[in-house]
């Protein structure tokens, strides 16, 4: 199903959430999903519930995912970010939050395994591969103190 050039469209929103550990950052690896299996992503990520804020989910991920518990205080924004696969899908346009927490209760580890394969503590300069590009998008300038406030990907250059 694709959109018509002036049809609107509704986001499909999301939360990531990368723990950080002085100069380390944990990654998950994706397996079983369909869906960039083998990639190394946030640590804990999802959709945005209906009625819920992107802070919210981004602490029910942390603990769906994880399992560990996030205070909404501890949540830092990152960047925001609008996306797209480059074609007119209505499903592949999105907004992103992209969270970091450096505290939390609990010790992270493996929720889901059926959804993911590895879990691990990188750093910010020595990335594993392969990680999907748009969030190369925010972890390689984050690594540099240079990540705007939001963010595009996706798009021409002539749209950002």
């Amino acid at each position: 199903m694709t959109a018509a050039p002036n049809q609107s469209f509704a986001l499909i929103p999301a939360s990531y959430v990368y723990l950080r550990r002085g100069d380390e950052v944990l990654l998950q690896r994706r397996a079983g999903t369909g869906y960039m299996d083998g990639h190394w992503v946030a640590g804990a990520a999802g959709h945005i519930e209906p009625r819920e804020t992107a802070q919210a989910a981004a602490v029910r991920e942390a603990m769906e995912e994880l399992g560990v518990t996030i205070a909404p205080s501890a949540l830092e924004a990152l960047t925001v970010m609008h996306r797209t696969d480059g074609t007119s899908n209505p499903r592949e346009q999105r907004v992103d939050w992209f969270w970091t927490s450096t505290e939390w209760t609990g010790t992270p580890r493996i929720i889901e395994p059926h959804k993911c394969s590895g879990l691990g503590w990188f750093q910010m300069t020595a990335l594993p591969d392969p990680i999907p590009e748009y969030e190369r998008v925010v972890l390689i300038p984050w690594a540099r103190n240079a990540l705007p406030v939001t963010t595009t990907h996706g798009f021409l250059a002539s749209d950002s």
